[in-house]
């Protein structure tokens, strides 16, 4: 990695974290602001909630030609730009209407972040440390959401508005700084795979089409959606629901597991990179299914199990820590294997029509989890033991389809000619320079 793109890692990691704390400021207390703060009703803020995903779905399958076009970096302002007026919108907002059309502006904002940012991560990154990079933006997001949530429920108060108003504002404020750092930046562009010209000649075809037809990126795109629904789909839905009904726990407990699961995060991240990142990245995503699965067994307990309420609560307690521990198995591995699929003109693409998937994935999730957490107890921890051995499976057939770079890019051998596994409209008869 050349000094450049070094300093245009470090801005982009840091405005990435403060990005994340701003959004832990609010997200956690969204609907107590919108139904009970504003008074708006629990049906509103049923729809508010769901808009501010809604709008990610409306606006990722353009995004990616966007950053494909004009580059990651004037995509990523534009959009910290808008989740500022959105979240300075939502933090007067007193009615129905302009309650809705904040959140829209805010989850769009958001949402076009998230592969803006990962294509960023892409350009300032080599097959050598882009495991890393990804490793490290996880671990900061994650310590920014918890540290803005702490510090967020410290300052709010449900009778003063003004106290919401405040932390809307420290939000949007947290999306300009990103804003600001980001322009600061120099872009360098890294080496990457070239896409293999035609047979013709002609420069590689992009689109949906061209994606559709890689083999590999649709079966990631496949287990991605597994691995968000089984798991980041129930957090706040299906478990939670799971464990206040059936497990008999505190609705405060659920706080110290999401606690938990942050901690193990936080505490686990670079002990766990030192383990997998010189292994194939298959094998790592199929061992979190298996760890996932016994997650779930582990729920069953607390809820099926007929033990003491003290069991019941560690049981809960060791649910989400043990999800964390996958968690940091999977940001140093599914993340830069998105970018390793990409071919060099369609990174933002890629990374846009992943994004779109754990959209989808957190939409459907709840609305599947949710009921059946809540009144379908055992069929519901059957269920989701075996999505997550679906994980394991999924991710033994994705290895089948990903060269030896791919699947373990410092651990393949030091030959700089590889197989390529590129999309089926592209020959892939000429052999590219590893990156």
């Amino acid at each position: 990695m050349t000094r450049e793109m070094g300093a245009a890692l470090r801005r982009i990691q840091l405005g990435s974290a403060l990005s994340a704390f701003g959004l832990g400021f609010t997200v956690p207390y969204l609907y107590v602001y919108v139904a009970q703060v504003r008074d708006l009703g629990a049906g509103t803020a049923g729809v508010v909630l769901a808009v501010f995903a809604m709008a990610a779905l409306a606006v990722l399958p353009f995004t990616g030609r966007a950053i494909d076009r004009r580059g990651p970096l004037p995509v990523l302002i534009v959009a910290a730009g808008a989740a500022a007026v959105g979240a300075c919108a939502l933090g007067v907002s007193e009615s129905v209407t302009t309650a809705v059309l904040s959140a829209a502006v805010l989850g769009a904002g958001t949402a076009v972040m998230q592969p803006a940012l990962a294509t960023m991560l892409v350009w300032c990154s080599t097959a050598a440390t882009r495991t890393r990079a990804f490793a490290m933006q996880f671990f900061l997001q994650n310590l920014g959401l918890g540290i803005g949530g702490l510090v967020g429920g410290q300052l709010v108060d449900v009778d003063r508005p003004s106290s919401f108003t405040m932390l809307f504002l420290i939000e949007a404020a947290m999306f300009l700084v990103l804003g600001v750092v980001a322009a600061t930046v120099r872009m360098p562009r890294a080496p990457s795979l070239p896409a293999t010209p035609s047979v013709d000649g002609a420069a590689p075809k992009g689109g949906l089409r061209v994606l559709l037809s890689h083999k590999a990126m649709v079966q990631l795109c496949v287990l991605g959606f597994v691995i968000f629904f089984a798991c980041y789909g129930q957090f706040e839905s299906g478990l939670a629901a799971y464990g206040t009904e059936a497990a008999g726990i505190e609705p405060s407990t659920l706080g110290i597991a999401l606690a938990a699961n942050t901690a193990v995060i936080v505490i686990a991240q670079f002990v766990v990179l030192r383990l997998v990142e010189r292994r194939r990245r298959s094998r790592v995503i199929a061992w979190v299914g298996l760890i996932w699965a016994f997650a779930w067994i582990v729920a069953g307990y607390a809820g099926l199990g007929h033990g003491s309420q003290t069991m019941a609560t560690a049981a809960m307690i060791s649910t989400y820590a043990l999800f964390g521990l996958g968690e940091s198995m999977l940001s140093p591995t599914v993340a830069p294997l998105v970018a390793d699929l990409a071919p060099e003109s369609m990174v933002g693409q890629y990374n846009s029509a992943f994004a779109l998937v754990k959209q989808l994935a957190l939409a459907v999730g709840p609305a599947v989890g949710g009921p059946m957490g809540a009144t379908l107890h055992g069929p519901y921890i059957v269920t989701f033991v075996l999505f997550s051995l679906g994980i394991t499976v999924l991710a033994l057939k994705l290895g089948r389809q990903l060269t030896p770079v791919q699947d373990a890019p410092l651990a393949a051998a030091p030959s700089r000619v590889v197989a390529v596994s590129l999309p089926e409209s592209e020959p892939a008869a000429a052999p590219a320079a590893v990156r």
